[in-house]
């Protein structure tokens, strides 16, 4: 009865956290493996086991989640995802208000795979690099770079 079937669903619960947490975990890496100015909003470790939270500098938050239409992730926290303001919640933990609109919130659940893991990261990498070519703000940062390299290899041809 009900008993067993609450068993049942502690031993499933149990097994569920860890695998979710794997997944998240997965998310997380690959996407940091495969774009630079992306940031981990929460704790790194004490988070719930399904949840990932990133910030991606020089986008915004509701550009991205367009572009992802067959990924099912939000804006901002769990608490204003109606609303187009930055989230008081990670303005309260300390993230400035241009990556608190930047940021998206991944929920993962019991029957995510790896695979669906695989195809978020290609789709959300591919969103951002497009969206990060259409900033003018990416594009500043990126010539203001690559004028410093080439300072730097002038220096060291001189010397």
């Amino acid at each position: 009865g009900l008993g067993r079937a609450c068993e049942i669903a502690q031993t499933d619960m149990m097994f569920d956290g860890e695998r979710l947490m794997g997944l998240s975990e997965r998310l997380k890496v690959e996407i940091m493996n495969r774009l630079d100015e992306v940031s981990v909003n929460g704790h790194a470790s004490q988070r719930l086991p399904g949840n990932m939270h990133l910030s991606f500098a020089y986008i915004e938050g509701e550009s991205l989640l367009m572009g992802l239409k067959d990924i099912a992730v939000s804006t901002g926290s769990a608490c204003t995802s109606a609303s187009l303001e930055p989230s008081h919640v990670l303005r309260a933990i300390g993230l400035e208000e241009h990556l608190a609109q930047s940021s998206i919130r991944f929920g993962l659940g019991r029957f995510n795979t790896e695979e669906d893991v695989d195809y978020t990261v290609r789709r959300l990498v591919e969103e951002v690099r497009r969206l990060r070519e259409l900033s003018p703000l990416f594009r500043a940062k990126t010539a203001r770079l690559q004028r410093q390299q080439s300072s730097h290899k002038l220096q060291e041809t001189a010397s």
